[in-house]
């Protein structure tokens, strides 16, 4: 992939990690490696004052991480409890300059029904567009293709989700990884969505190894992405061959 890293993002919970455990570090290297920003999971746990010493000392920019306390949003049991953990992450981005959190819908219950769990996964999003109003922070709803029993695995069946909620404080994470997993290809998947988009992911497909060890034409699928208008960075979230 001809991508260079100062058009990248790098998700520190997988890069870096043979170097050092501290994330502060991996904040370090990244930019010694010319990215443009990071990016990782959890919050709570970390060392924030040692991770926004390091975004300060090295210029880069946190791009996004993981909200807390999100579990099955298909599920309205467990709404109150998301919209009440929310507002700390909201604070933990705006702390940080992140523009972006990441959630998942969470698991599938089939005795719900995917129609009935759609509506209740929109009016979850649409009461969190409520919290993140006026806050700067946008939140990106991922749908991942390898996790068990989850709802959303299809970026094709996330985006009706994020236009249905229509407001600009949901959109979707797109990952190409997780899309070649799927089974969808990215121009036919976005279409005339791309304002849909709020961040892009990178791995290579087989094994979500780095850029260039497996089959996926990343190069074509970024250059389709930049030409329809999409100029944020794009996240290397992938495991490095010399992980341990």
């Amino acid at each position: 992939m001809t991508l260079p890293n100062a058009a990248c993002s790098a998700c520190i919970e997988m890069l870096f990690t043979a170097e050092t455990p501290d994330y502060a570090q991996r904040i370090h290297l990244a930019a010694r490696a010319g990215f443009a920003a990071v990016e990782f999971w959890g919050w709570r746990g970390k060392d924030l004052g040692a991770i926004d010493a390091a975004v300060q000392q090295t210029g880069l920019r946190v791009v996004g991480f993981v909200a807390e306390g999100v579990t099955a949003l298909t599920d309205p049991a467990t709404h109150e409890a998301f919209l009440a953990a929310l507002p700390a992450s909201i604070a933990t981005a705006q702390r940080l300059g992140a523009p972006f959190l990441y959630i998942q819908a969470g698991r599938n219950t089939p005795t719900h029904g995917r129609a009935t769990q759609t509506v209740t996964l929109i009016h979850a999003l649409t009461r969190a567009a409520d919290l993140l109003q006026g806050s700067g922070v946008t939140l990106l709803l991922e749908p991942v293709s390898d996790a068990k029993d989850g709802f959303l695995s299809r970026a094709a069946d996330g985006l009706p989700i994020v236009a249905a909620v229509d407001r600009p404080e949901i959109r979707l994470l797109y990952d190409l990884y997780h899309a070649a997993m799927a089974g969808e290809a990215t121009a036919p998947t976005i279409g005339a969505n791309i304002d849909l988009i709020g961040h892009v992911h990178v791995a290579d497909h087989p094994g979500r190894g780095a850029p260039g060890t497996g089959t996926l034409d990343l190069d074509r699928d970024i250059a389709w992405i930049r030409a329809q208008g999409y100029d944020g960075l794009f996240g290397l979230e992938y495991v490095p061959a010399t992980r341990a």
